[in-house]
């Protein structure tokens, strides 16, 4: 369907897509914005029971005053940075007032006319190759509302809704673009790349399915027919929790707004604005309501909060906790260390996992090696018992020693990798990985006496005289169905470059 520009000659118009994106992101500081209750986006408290993270700050009961988190400002300031954002200098907090159940004050604490961070730009890596620039108008720090639970814990049906408190208040930090997205998979790139930054500062797990991140695309068309340009009013998709769904939202509302175009001739003007959710079963955009201008939630400064002023001092401590950026590390990753891109993004998209490769590299593992191990041996165990591959259990001296097991010719690929799981084991913690090779006999034997017996009864074989014909006529294929029965006899410990260069030696005579 959608592509970024588009003729449609039926109709004599040309369309093209114009997206900006609103991102909230859960910070994962240990207690909430405004008061030292639980924050539900912390690891710690995932689990807690509906309504168990309250108290009268959260619930706005009279009398009780906010305190201003001094780590949700830092964690913001750090994302801020990251994005190439100006951190202001003073900061203000403003009441944004609206009504809904999940809101005990009626309003929402929130930044209005003074963001904390503001003008910045992120680079996102393109299709194919190259980067796009994506300006950034400003990200701001809030509070989360709670939320409404149509089913009851564990998936219970209800014949009503359950106001759940425990996320109200948590750090909330909005990021704010401009309109620089031009196709569906641009929106869900900056996603990713906002995720990754956002995981790799520390600041959020970045979970989607826990509502750490939501994306809210605000979209609308410019279309192009008789010499006329034409601005279709723009819709905002509310809460979107996925990449697929950002990505299916964005491209069925680009193709309903044309349509609408075509029949009704509406487009932009003020007071034009929507909002609209994304059905996930029917694939689909549905109307909620009109859009809200800013007047409409009649902004006033809190009264109960100071601004925050920020020195240069307090930008540089932050700065100074700056780690190697995702994309700055795939660069490094692919350039100087000679991972592919598939391999180098799938290492930095689990920041701990990337660590722990890290560690493996600093043990004296090649890093092609080193990646390959983790990718191959080690995810496929992790998916198995439904961990991270640094949660297995087998260390970086563990990998290098299987490294150079198999550089020595001690191991073949398939005992390489057994070898690994057995590293895995909490029952071998502390065991070096030659002395785990020796006990489950993975050692190939290069011992020539030994590799020659097994030559030669298998050359001595009557069934395998054409194949010992093939061989001799310089057929080198035919040397494999020999070496499997050398390997049948060794039980898997020949070594098989050894052996096949016996064969040739006994069949040929060099």
């Amino acid at each position: 369907m959608a592509a970024s520009q588009a003729v449609f000659a039926d109709t004599g118009i040309k369309a093209r897509l114009m997206v900006g994106m609103e991102v909230h992101v859960e910070l994962s500081t240990r207690s909430k914005m405004f008061t030292s209750a639980p924050n539900v986006a912390h690891p710690d408290y995932y689990e807690a029971g509906p309504n168990t993270l309250c108290d009268p700050v959260v619930l706005g009961m009279p009398g009780v005053l906010p305190v201003i988190n001094k780590r949700a400002v830092e964690m913001s300031m750090l994302v801020g940075l990251a994005l190439g954002c100006e951190i202001a200098k003073q900061t203000k907090w403003d009441r944004k007032s609206y009504y809904y159940p999940d809101l005990p004050k009626n309003y929402q604490i929130s930044q209005y006319d003074q963001p904390l961070c503001h003008d910045g730009q992120v680079d996102i890596p393109m299709d194919g190759e190259g980067t796009k620039t994506i300006r950034i108008i400003r990200a701001h720090l809030e509070e989360d509302a709670g939320k409404l639970m149509h089913e009851g814990p564990g998936g219970v049906k209800i014949d009503h809704s359950i106001v759940d408190l425990n996320r109200a208040g948590t750090p909330l930090l909005e990021i704010v673009t401009e309109p620089d997205f031009d196709s569906a998979q641009q929106a869900v790139t900056f996603g990713q790349t906002l995720r990754n930054i956002c995981r790799s500062l520390g600041v959020s797990e970045g979970i989607m399915q826990k509502g750490h991140m939501r994306f809210e695309p605000n979209i609308n068309v410019i279309i192009e027919k008789d010499g006329q340009t034409y601005k279709t009013p723009i819709v905002e998709i509310k809460n979107l929790n996925s990449f697929k769904a950002l990505h299916g939202a964005i491209e069925y509302e680009y193709q309903r707004q044309i349509e609408d175009w075509l029949e009704t001739g509406r487009v932009m003007k003020s007071g034009a604005k929507s909002t609209r959710g994304w059905d996930d079963v029917k694939m689909v955009t549905v109307l909620q309501r009109e859009k809200e201008e800013a007047h409409d939630y009649r902004y006033f400064p809190d009264p109960d909060l100071v601004p925050v002023v920020v020195d240069d001092a307090w930008i540089e401590r932050v700065r100074a906790e700056l780690p190697e950026l995702p994309l700055v590390r795939e660069k490094r990753y692919t350039e100087q260390l000679g991972l592919n891109v598939k391999d180098a993004r799938a290492l930095i998209d689990e920041p701990k996992v990337c660590k722990f490769f890290e560690e493996v590299l600093s043990a004296g593992v090649e890093p092609k090696r080193a990646a390959a191990m983790l990718l191959n041996y080690g995810a496929k165990r992790a998916n198995e018992r439904g961990c991270a591959i640094h949660e297995l259990g087998v260390t970086p001296g563990q990998i290098k020693e299987i490294a150079e097991l198999a550089a020595a010719d001690k191991i073949g690929s398939s005992a390489a990798d057994e070898l690994f799981g057995h590293c895995c084991d909490p029952r071998n913690q502390g065991q070096t990985a030659e002395a785990l090779a020796e006990k489950h006999g993975l050692l190939q034997v290069s011992d020539t006496g030994a590799l020659e017996g097994y030559v030669k009864e298998v050359l001595a074989n009557p069934k395998n005289a054409k194949i010992v014909g093939d061989i001799q006529d310089g057929k080198d294929k035919a040397i494999g169905a020999l070496l499997g029965q050398v390997m049948k006899l060794s039980k898997g410990q020949a070594n098989p470059k050894l052996v096949g260069d016996m064969i040739k030696q006994q069949v040929r005579g060099s």
